[in-house]
């Protein structure tokens, strides 16, 4: 069976984005691949974590994933600071990548702005452990959204350049999966800015412990733009507040955008952001009933984070004992 490999970082409370361009993704292809799922702790720390929140953040993603219906047991579900082989793969895959292909990195840029003098090597060379986490298990294919296509190609190259370097057919080239509508929701605030953790406002994002209260709020402040809402995909281009809200609204509904347009193009802002809530709240609530109770149950998160590492470790510890071989490391 193939095998898809996919993370999410532990920083902060989860939100809309993180489960509508990830999470609800992943609970389709649990049915059609074999799946390991990841808390990607050591992605968090290329900028400073407070421990004793990261800890917590590691939890709170894994009781999010089985709340959103991801099975743990058909599934691996693990934080990825257990098992060694990601940084060792990593660093093999830092001498294998060539520092023009980091240069050409968008997200490096972006993350570290004006003062990238001052950012942490671990954020720099960010892509290169994320291949090191697909191809430790040989993953062949990445559900990504468009701000992670460029990472996941340099993925593809290191695996080639690999396979090239020592005349073996090793890893795999691996396949992006990407999904329809609101792979890449936005802020409520700014229809041309990601919907973030690190937003300042707590308004831009609808986190996965807003209560229907909160969503419904929050929806209702979105802000939008002065016109009735789009009908048609012409007049949806260059209006980013009413496409994000639109998009929001047709993954929720698990319907095309078209679709949305016809329902409800010329109508105001006012009555879609209620329906809008409405349908949020309908199908947000049970999932966040069901995180509440998880992270009231450490023990359990715990032991299913603690079973998904030896499974994850009993798949990798091969694998990265043929990568030693092909380097010519010498093992006793």
């Amino acid at each position: 069976m193939e095998r898809i490999f996919s993370g999410v970082q532990p920083t902060g409370n989860l939100h809309l984005g993180n489960y509508l361009g990830a999470i609800r993704n992943w609970v389709r292809l649990q049915e059609d691949y074999e799946c390991l799922f990841c808390v990607v702790d050591l992605h968090a720390v290329t900028v400073w974590q407070d421990p004793v929140e990261l800890k917590a953040s590691t939890r709170h993603v894994c009781a999010a994933m089985l709340a959103a219906g991801i099975d743990a047991k058909r599934n691996i579900i693990f934080n990825q600071s257990q098992v060694s082989g990601h940084a060792e793969l990593a660093w093999i895959f830092n001498c294998v990548a060539r520092l023009g292909w980091l240069n050409r990195m968008t997200q490096f840029k972006e993350k570290a702005g004006k003062n990238k003098e001052n950012a942490s090597v671990g954020l720099y060379a960010y892509p290169n452990l994320m291949a090191a986490d697909i191809l430790l298990y040989k993953g062949t294919h990445v559900p990504v959204g468009e701000d992670q296509k460029q990472h996941l190609e340099l993925a593809r190259d290191i695996a080639i350049k690999f396979n090239n370097d020592f005349g073996v057919d090793f890893f795999p080239v691996v396949e992006p999966l990407i999904f329809g509508a609101a792979t890449r929701v936005m802020s409520l605030r700014d229809g041309t800015a990601k919907m973030s953790k690190s937003d300042p406002s707590e308004l831009s994002r609808i986190a996965m412990t807003d209560d229907a209260d909160a969503i419904a709020k929050k929806i209702r402040k979105a802000k939008t733009d002065p016109d009735a809402l789009p009908g048609s995909e012409k007049e949806f281009a260059g209006r980013p507040e009413a496409a994000n809200l639109m998009g929001i609204y047709a993954a929720l509904a698990d319907i095309e955008v078209a679709e949305v347009l016809t329902r409800f193009g010329g109508k105001q802002f006012s009555d879609f952001k209620q329906e809008l809530a409405d349908l949020a709240v309908e199908k947000l609530a049970p999932m966040q009933g069901e995180m509440r109770r998880l992270m009231d149950d450490t023990a359990h998160v715990d032991a299913v984070l603690a079973d998904g590492v030896a499974r994850a470790r009993a798949i990798a510890g091969p694998i990265l004992a043929e990568v030693h071989d092909i380097v010519g490391f010498l093992r006793s």
